[in-house]
């Protein structure tokens, strides 16, 4: 189960690289997310303070100037903070942030709708028929024990009602949208009066939710049904390859498998994704002669040959991790 955990991928793209638009989620507030949401745990006593996050952070350079590339985790913990100092520092070296959606568009009212649009079904079909009958009867269960029925999804694609479900999850286990890395600095961007930009615009990252393989969908959305009580832990692990800066890891649980079994989400979320923004980053490089710039994305993004790391790279960039707790090579970074 583990290891078929990434068909979750599309969902947990939270963690990894669609989770951005859960603000919208949060603020629609829609009946599928209110009917999900498990009840929060009692209060506990504040855990000990930890060591910041080992950061996902290259520095990529040309003669003139360089780009900062940080990979984020859209929802996070109170204590995850705070940051590294090297992103920090990168933060306080750029003169631009940009991240995947301009914030002004992510902060914008109409984007909560814009995502409960793009959540239904054009032809007017129903999450009911869109279900194999056993998935769809075994869902029913499932939400007749938590005193909910399946009408309330009836109006919802499959990715749609698994991003529920696992925004559900994440916020009893204490994630919160809005401790997610790009939204921090959205707000450290602002209070700076540093400006800000984006790499695509909120219509395009819904159309690619929206643009998912049906069958796909319905895989991720089972992986969940089929042991439900598993997924925090898968991400709890999730979650540790981030903060541990494990890019091995992080790339087994993220990036691997999703590629392996949903082929076309994977070029639809990632590799198509990747191809866009790449050159708009050499724009930043080749396109002026001063001024650093900081591209907040998804760590999704740079991992892996398909990633913007290794693709600036292969371009003849000079491209060097930024990690002074990191250890030197054939050594770990220590658990935090």
């Amino acid at each position: 189960m583990r290891r078929r955990f990434k068909l979750l991928c599309l969902s947990l793209a939270a963690a990894v690289g669609l989770m951005s638009v859960a603000l919208a989620v949060e603020q629609a507030r829609s009946p599928a997310q209110a009917a999900s949401t498990p009840p929060q745990p009692a209060a506990v006593a504040p855990a000990p303070a930890r060591s910041p996050p080992v950061p996902l952070l290259w520095k990529v350079s040309d003669r003139d100037n360089a780009v900062y590339l940080l990979g984020s985790f859209h929802l996070l913990k109170a204590d995850d903070y705070p940051l590294s100092s090297d992103i920090d520092q990168a933060f306080a070296k750029a003169d631009r942030i940009v991240f995947e959606v301009p914030p002004e568009q992510m902060l914008d009212p109409a984007t909560a709708q814009k995502f409960l649009a793009a959540a239904g079904y054009a032809d007017g079909r129903t999450l009911s028929e869109v279900l194999p009958p056993a998935l769809r009867e075994k869902f029913k269960r499932i939400l007749a024990q938590r005193r909910s029925s399946i009408a309330q999804f009836d109006m919802y694609e499959p990715w749609f009602v698994n991003l529920s479900l696992m925004l559900g999850v994440s916020q009893q286990m204490g994630f919160r949208s809005e401790h997610g890395l790009d939204q921090m600095l959205m707000q450290q961007a602002m209070a700076a009066r540093k400006p800000t930009g984006g790499l695509e615009s909120i219509d395009l990252q819904l159309n690619v939710l929206d643009s998912t393989p049906m069958d796909e969908q319905v895989a991720g959305l089972k992986e969940f049904l089929d042991k439900p009580t598993e997924v925090p832990g898968m991400l709890s692990d999730l979650h540790n390859a981030w903060r541990d800066g494990d890019l091995a890891r992080l790339d087994t649980l993220a990036r691997e498998e999703m590629r392996e079994k949903t082929p076309e989400t994977y070029r639809i979320v990632n590799v198509e994704r990747n191809d866009a923004w790449v050159p708009q980053i050499q724009q930043m490089l080749d396109g002026q002669k001063k001024g650093d710039t900081m591209v907040v994305v998804g760590a999704l993004h740079l991992l892996g040959e398909d990633g913007v790391v290794e693709k600036l790279r292969a371009k003849g960039y000079t491209v060097e991790r930024v990690c002074s707790v990191c250890a030197p090579a054939g050594e770990t970074v220590p658990s935090k």
